[in-house]
């Protein structure tokens, strides 16, 4: 069964791949450069939700049926689902590479059949669970991230609102 289902992933990789070599257009414009300017390229990374401190790559895209959020006067958070066509090896290291230059600090990381990246700061922590979907790195992966804020430590408050001596 493993060895039919192997069979023809590849036989739709091939497909895809001789079908996206004929989607190609080609234009002449009479130049022979072919640098491109730093607006025609495209962004590497979009912000996940509301935070504005976590990134992810362009190529993931949020699962709204699988992601909720809550924000309160002292807290905010929420578990936010995303997949994308990338290799989960990558993905984890573009994850602890933007993170870590946004002043999170990886305290934790464990890896079984998914990988479990744990992110903290001063009133945040940031848990990101990592999964290699169908197909392999052929196929979809998954992040899921789970975020909390505490809103009441960043604004020197207790969690009923009231400001702390």
């Amino acid at each position: 069964m493993k060895s039919a289902i192997r069979t023809f992933s590849l036989a739709c990789m091939m497909g895809l791949l001789v079908l996206g070599g004929c989607t190609g257009s080609s234009s002449y414009n009479g130049s022979s450069s072919t640098e491109m300017s730093p607006t025609d390229l495209g962004p590497m990374s979009t912000q996940v939700g509301n935070f504005s401190d976590i990134e992810l790559p362009v190529d993931m895209k949020w699962i709204n049926d699988e992601s909720m959020a809550i924000k309160t006067d002292s807290f905010e958070g929420g578990i936010l689902t995303y997949s994308g066509r990338v290799e989960v090896s990558s993905l984890k290291q573009f994850i602890v590479s933007t993170m870590e230059n946004r002043k999170w600090k990886l305290v934790g990381e464990a890896q079984s059949d998914n990988i479990l990246l744990a992110f903290t700061k001063p009133n945040k922590t940031c848990m990101v669970v990592l999964e290699e979907g169908f197909g392999g790195k052929y196929g979809y992966t998954k992040a899921t991230l789970y975020v909390t804020v505490d809103v009441a430590a960043a604004g020197r408050l207790n969690p009923f609102g009231e400001p702390v001596n």
